[in-house]
C-alpha cells in the first residue's frame, strides 16, 4: 500500500505525531503535501532516477519530503544531522544531488555548506535563512493532486563511516515501478511483529538512519501511526508509550541501557502494557541487558541483524533467544555462510566472516573497490562482521573484523569486554579499542563514560579493572582504563570507535581521549 490510499479511506487519521511538540499530520495532509513536493521537484527539472539530499533533524516536515521524493521516483539520501559542513558536502557531491533540503535546526551548518555546493537547489524547512528558500512556501505554489509521471523512488543511504569515509549503498531504483508496489519491510512487520493498520509505532532514533526511516515509512504504508521523538530521552520514551498507547517500536541497545538505569520508581511510574512486540538491532546487545528487558517488558522483544546494504536478514524472538542467548537469529531471506580468509565455508561453531548467499544485491556508489571487497570468490556478500553459527543455524556475532585487537599474537574481540563493562552500575557507556604496545603489538584499552563524571579517576579505574579480571580471561582484561565525558556514538547506537582508536595511534583528526 501507500499513504495515498489511506488519505482516501481514512483521511483524518494521524500518519505521525511529533512526541515533543505534539504536532499531528494526518494522512490527508501528508498526501497533499507530498504531492506538492513532487510537483516542486519536477519544476526544478528533477526527474525519475535523479537524486536529492536531505539534511534534517527529526522535524514534522521530514516525512513530507521523504514521500514527495518516493512518489517522484527519486533516489533520496538522508544525511546525519550531526555532520560538519565538509562531511555533508562530500555526501551531497558524491550522491549527485540536484536539490538539498535541510531543516532550521541545522541552519548553522547549512549556511556554511551553501557556497560549497554550487548548482544545487537549496531549500530549508522550519524557518529558512538566506541563501535557502523556504521549502514550505515553495511547495505551496503547486497543486495537491499527483504529478503525471509518478513512480516509486527509494533511499540511497550512506554507511555510518565507522571504519572510514562513508559510501552510498546503492540498490536498484526503478522509477517506473508503481508508488504502491509491495513494501518489503511492511510485509516483514506484519509477519514478524504482528503489525496492522492499528499499530502505533514509536520511533526514538534519528530518521536519517536506514532502520527508523525504513520501518516508520513501512508503518505508514500499512496505515498505522508513527510517534516520532525529536530526540531520545529515556523517561520521555516511557511517557510516550503510555500516552499514545504505543504497540510497537524499534530500539538500539543504548536505549535499553539508559531506560534500565532509570531509578526503579521512575521505571514503574509508566504503563507500558500497550506494547505488543518491539524489536532491536544496529548494535550488539549484552546478554544481561536483554535478560533485564525481557524481565521488565515480557517476552515481546525480538531482534534482527541486517545492514543498509539489504543483503541478508536474520531474526529471533524472545522465546528463541532465551534458548539461544546471545544469538541474533536465523537467516530469513538468504543462505548464511561463515567463511575463512579464503572465502570457503566453515563448519558450525567455527568463527569466521559472516556472508550471505542469494540475498539482495547492492553496490557502493562510486566505489567499485569497496563493492568488490564486499564479495568473496563465490559471489557471496558480507558487511564485514565476524561470527559463528550453531548446528540449528542460529548466528552469534563476535565483532567487526576491523575492530579486532591482536595482542601478543592473540585475537581479541572488544565486544565481549564491552558487554561485561556496560553492566557495571557506574558505567554509562564503554568502548574497547586496541592501543599500541611496544612488546605486545597492541594492548586492550577500555574507554569509559561514567554514569557520574565525578567518579572518573583512579579509584573507579581500579574497581573496573578488578571487575573485568574477575569475569574475563587474563588476556582480555583491559590493561588501561581511560575516561570520556561522552563517547562519540551515533544516535542510532553505533559507536564511532575509529575516532577513539585513532587517538591512541596519533592519527590526525581523531578524537582525543
Amino acid at each position: 500500500m501507500h499513504p495515498t490510499h489511506h488519505a482516501k479511506t481514512n483521511p483524518d487519521k494521524p500518519a505521525y505525531i511529533m512526541g515533543g511538540s505534539g504536532e499531528t499530520v494526518t494522512y490527508r495532509q501528508l498526501d497533499e503535501r507530498s504531492n506538492q513536493g513532487a510537483h516542486l521537484f519536477r519544476s526544478l527539472g528533477i526527474g525519475r532516477g535523479d537524486s536529492i539530499a536531505i539534511f534534517m533533524d527529526n522535524t514534522a516536515r521530514y516525512y513530507e519530503v521523504l514521500w514527495a521524493a518516493q512518489r517522484s521516483g527519486l533516489r533520496f539520501t538522508a544525511i546525519s544531522s550531526k555532520l560538519t559542513a565538509g562531511e555533508v558536502e562530500y555526501i551531497v557531491r558524491d550522491c549527485e544531488a540536484k536539490a538539498f533540503i535541510c531543516s532550521g535546526g541545522v541552519a548553522d551548518v547549512a549556511v556554511q555548506l551553501a557556497p560549497l555546493i554550487p548548482g544545487v537547489a537549496l531549500f530549508m524547512t522550519d524557518g529558512a535563512v538566506a541563501p535557502y528558500q523556504s521549502f514550505e512556501e515553495a511547495r505551496a505554489r503547486f497543486p495537491t493532486t499527483p504529478i503525471a509521471d509518478e513512480g516509486a523512488g527509494g533511499a540511497m543511504l550512506y554507511s555510518s563511516g565507522t571504519t572510514g569515509r562513508p559510501k552510498g549503498v546503492k540498490r536498484p531504483v526503478a522509477g517506473d515501478t508503481p508508488i504502491d508496489a509491495p513494501n518489503g519491510l511492511a510485509m516483514m512487520g506484519q509477519a514478524l511483529y504482528g503489525w496492522t493498520p492499528d499499530s502505533v509505532y514509536l520511533s526514538p532514533a534519528p530518521l536519517y538512519h536506514a532502520a527508523p526511516l525504513g520501518w516508520s515509512m513501512a508503518v505508514q504504508a500499512l496505515g498505522g501511526t508513527v510517534v516520532v521523538m525529536e530526540r531520545f530521552d529515556a523517561e520521555e520514551a516511557l511517557a510516550l508509550i503510555e500516552k499514545h498507547k504505543v504497540t510497537t517500536a524499534q530500539w538500539v541497545p543504548t536505549h535499553f541501557v539508559r531506560m534500565l538505569k532509570l531509578p526503579q520508581d521512575v521505571r514503574a511510574k509508566y504503563d507500558v502494557s500497550s506494547l505488543k512486540q518491539v524489536f532491536h538491532a544496529a548494535a550488539p546487545c549484552p546478554v544481561p541487558v536483554k535478560e533485564q528487558m525481557i524481565g521488565w517488558w515480557g517476552p515481546i522483544i525480538s531482534e534482527y541483524y541486517a545492514g543498509t546494504e539489504g543483503n541478508g536478514f536474520t531474526a529471533i524472538n524472545s522465546h528463541e533467544w532465551l534458548a539461544h542467548k546471545g544469538s541474533v537469529g536465523r537467516s530469513l531471506n538468504a543462505e548464511l555462510k561463515i567463511c575463512n580468509e579464503d572465502g570457503d565455508p566453515l563448519p558450525p561453531r567455527t568463527e569466521g566472516v559472516v556472508y550471505f548467499a542469494g540475498g539482495g544485491q547492492f553496490e557502493y556508489h562510486n566505489d567499485p573497490k569497496k563493492t568488490a571487497e564486499s564479495r568473496n570468490k563465490h559471489g557471496w556478500t558480507t558487511l564485514g562482521d565476524v561470527g559463528w553459527v550453531d548446528e540449528e543455524g542460529y548466528l552469534y556475532l563476535t565483532d567487526r573484523k576491523s575492530f579486532m585487537i591482536i595482542s601478543g599474537g592473540v585475537n581479541i574481540y572488544p565486544q565481549e569486554i564491552e558487554n561485561l563493562l556496560i553492566t557495571h552500575p557506574k558505567v554509562a557507556d564503554v568502548a574497547v579499542v586496541g592501543a599500541p604496545h611496544e612488546e605486545m603489538g597492541e594492548q586492550v584499552v577500555a574507554v569509559i563514560q561514567p554514569a557520574d563524571w565525578a567518579d572518573a579517576g583512579d579509584a573507579l579505574a581500579a574497581e573496573l579493572a578488578a571487575f573485568a579480571r574477575a569475569n574475563l580471561s587474563h588476556v582480555k582484561a583491559p590493561r588501561k582504563i581511560d575516561f570520556m565525558q561522552e563517547l562519540p556514538r551515533h544516535q542510532t547506537g553505533k559507536l564511532y570507535k575509529r575516532l577513539i582508536r585513532d587517538a591512541y595511534w596519533g592519527k590526525e583528526g581523531s578524537r582525543i581521549v
